[in-house]
Order: structure tokens, then sequence, then C-alpha cells
């Protein structure tokens, strides 16, 4: 379904020999200028009355060209009461705190209980918007900071921020083994060529790079900060077991579960097991859609990595 169509003439005197997706992005600035280049590839943007799917076309100035901005219904999945727990909410956008073992978005083995099935319930618009706004992901046993996106053009305006490497994102791990410095992880990752759910390090890769810090060094694991410049899956996850650093309880990616037969003082867990790699997404900083003022979120560590550092002490 098209929205009611929106037209203007292109002005002469800035437009001339520019690119349709550069005019049509100085001209109509609600719109994220991806969110507009999508709209000309999908047949939603004409020119002089004909269709163009160009965005590479030549503007001269005195064109008239109108837009019809999309708005459909994306996904099928359907609105469950997900309890989500919201930190920060304005027209534009939310920050979560995503709790350990809650999916993102239905998968396989995940058809419902989902972050995406929660904000179908909550927010009726949200099954217009790509992936229902969510414009970065946490892995299912990871916790922490997520930014969710509430209209069209904070979710492109968002995502075009996270390609661009303008969203600071910090995260605090426990890894197994005692690091004696901090360092830079830059090599890239590739999904694995028979195990299609992993990824490995691998030069054929995309590019990933993951900057790493010392907190805290204990007998036999270390508590680190990370910070992200680029977002590949699993990444974090991928580079320390790259430098043979894996997450403490990351069955997938090499970790050992944390066992207190490591250590004398009596194990606080009933099971004696860490039942999730040691990961938190704890810090998140970036440019507001709207406002375009610096924002920054920080939240602090789930109660199972306190009670983890604590008994590692």
């Amino acid at each position: 379904m098209k929205k009611k169509k929106i037209s203007i003439l292109a002005p002469y005197n800035t437009v001339l020999g520019k690119r349709l997706d550069q005019t049509i992005s100085q001209i109509f600035t609600q719109y994220s200028r991806s969110c507009l280049k999508n709209w000309i590839l999908m047949n939603h943007v004409y020119v002089n009355g004909q269709i163009e799917n160009k965005p590479d076309k030549k503007i001269l100035g005195g064109e008239k060209i109108t837009i019809y901005p999309i708005i459909e219904k994306i996904t099928s999945d359907l609105p469950e009461n997900i309890f989500l727990n919201i930190i920060y909410e304005d027209n534009n956008l939310l920050v979560i705190n995503k709790s350990p073992g809650l999916v993102v978005h239905p998968g396989a083995g995940n058809n419902s209980n989902t972050i995406l099935n929660g904000l179908l319930y909550r927010y009726k618009n949200s099954k217009y918007l790509p992936r229902c706004g969510i414009v970065h992901r946490l892995d299912k046993n990871t916790s922490g900071l997520m930014v969710i996106a509430k209209t069209i053009f904070a979710y492109y305006y968002l995502v075009e921020l996270l390609k661009s490497k303008k969203v600071i994102r910090e995260y605090q791990a426990v890894v197994k083994g005692n690091m004696i410095s901090g360092g830079t992880i830059n090599y890239p990752i590739m999904r694995h060529p028979t195990k299609r759910i992993c990824m490995i390090a691998h030069p054929s890769g995309k590019p990933a790079i993951t900057h790493y810090k010392i907190i805290r060094r204990f007998k036999f694991y270390t508590h680190i900060l990370l910070r992200l410049e680029t977002g590949r899956t699993h990444q974090i996850r991928v580079h320390m077991l790259h430098i043979r650093y894996p997450l403490l309880g990351d069955s997938v990616y090499g970790g050992i579960n944390y066992s207190c037969n490591f250590f004398k003082k009596k194990c606080c867990y009933k099971n004696k097991i860490f039942s999730r790699q040691a990961l938190h997404a704890h810090y998140i900083e970036f440019l507001h859609p709207i406002t375009k003022k610096l924002i920054n979120f920080k939240i602090d560590l789930p109660d199972d990595m306190k009670d983890l550092i604590l008994d590692l002490d």
C-alpha cells in the first residue's frame, strides 16, 4: 500500500548536475538518504511523471519530483505481551536493557516470545518498519543495551550511523585465561563453510575490528572492556577465540563453563556452572536522529555476572 504522494519542483540553483538520490535527500529532509535511495530502487520515485529507478540519474533543476513513501506491513509475525526493560524512550526511538536468554527476533527454533513480538504488541506501527525498528542485535545469551527505532526516518538514520561507525558500543566480558595487556583485533570474519549458524575468523571474510582492555585479572580468567569498531555477527566471541581468550561460558566458540572446582571457596551457584557467554553490552553513544545531540546510555552488569565476578575474586 502506498501513502499519499509528495511532489515538489527541483530548484534550479542548488541541484544542477546532482544525482537523483542526492537531490531528493536535499529536498525531502524528513527521510534519510538511504531510505530515499531504497524507494528509488523500488519504483516509488517519479521524475516528470515517469518512474525513475536509477539513483545516479542527473537532475538539471525544474523537474517535478514525486515520491510515494512506503507505508505497508512488512512483518507477518504476531504481537505478544513480552516484557521490554525500557530505560529511555521518546517519539523516535527507545533503548532497552535486554536480559540474557531473550531472543531478538523470530528465527529457526524461536518462532515467538522475542523482542520483535513484544514490539509488535506495544507499538502498533512497528509492523510498518523494517525489522520492526530493530537496528542492531544482541545474541540470545548476551545481555545489555539495544537501540530500537520508532519511525522510518529514525530507522534509516541509525542504520547509517552504524554503517559509518558513528555509534560507540562498549561491552564487558569475562574471558578464559590471564591476559597480559589490552590491544586491538583487526581480523576479517566470515560465515563458517559448513556450520552455517557459526562464524569464523578468516582472511576472506569482511573487515572486523575489536578493541579491548583489561579491567581486572583473576587466577584463571580476565574481566575486560571491549569496544566495537565494526558490527559483524558474533564479532566479540569470534575475535576473542581467535586470540585464544574465549569468552567464559561460550560453548559454541570454545569457552569452557565456569566451574568452582578451580577455587577453594564454596561456589554460590547451585549447578556450579555459568551457563551463558559472559558478555554484556553496557554502554552506547550516538547522535539523536532529530535533535542531533550526542546521547549516551550506560547500564550496570546483570546479577549473574556480578555474582560471577564476586566468586572469582
